[in-house]
């Protein structure tokens, strides 16, 4: 398994295929918000989703950026791990289109 960096995305791929993914679009001046985590079915429960949240915030912040969040999983994640404010609790994940 390999994790890949693209901007404001960083995906899981496994033998080809992505297997998980963080999106944190940049939503003011140096502040991304964590808007999208997913891991897929198969491997869930093996802390994937906390990889994939944790590399986003130091890949934020090692560039200078402020971490806001907009994903459940990603807001309980900050909750827990960091000593921050992040803003209010979102009621879910956008789930994005299929178009």
């Amino acid at each position: 398994m390999e994790y890949r960096y693209e901007t404001n995305r960083i995906y899981l791929v496994d033998d080809g295929v992505e297997m998980g993914e963080v999106t944190f679009p940049q939503t003011g001046t140096n502040t991304f918000t964590i808007n999208h985590t997913f891991v897929n079915g198969r491997l869930r429960g093996q802390g994937i989703a906390s990889e994939l949240v944790q590399r986003a915030v130091e890949y934020i912040e090692s560039n200078g950026g402020r971490v806001e969040a907009t994903c459940s999983y990603a807001l309980l994640w900050l909750q827990r791990n960091r000593d921050r404010d992040i803003g209010n609790e979102p009621l879910s994940c956008p789930i994005p289109s299929k178009r």
